[in-house]
């Protein structure tokens, strides 16, 4: 799965739960996917809450064959900011 793939699908999720917070997904020299004010984009920048991972991580993140908390306590995701903001991504998925 492409970065654009899961920003598309990520777009789905922000639509539908109305997220406002600011997310960060940083899969290093792969990209990043930002969320900022309800719009997805590709570009890094500031956000509540960066959550570090591999691209492959992302995509199973996001299509619900990796559990976010299982994924943390195993070191697959890094998470540097507001933790609360990435506590509400079970609202995106």
């Amino acid at each position: 799965m492409t970065l654009d793939e899961i920003a598309a699908l990520v777009q789905k999720g922000v639509s539908h739960a109305g997220f406002s917070d600011s997310l960060q997904f940083d899969c290093g020299d792969a990209g990043v996917v930002r969320i900022v004010d309800g719009a997805v984009s590709l570009e890094a920048g500031d956000a509540e809450c960066t959550l570090k991972m591999s691209l492959d991580n992302l995509a199973k993140l996001i299509t619900g064959k990796l559990n976010p908390m299982t994924a943390v306590m195993m070191g697959k995701i890094k998470v540097s900011g507001n933790p609360a903001v990435a506590m509400k991504l079970k609202d995106l998925l």
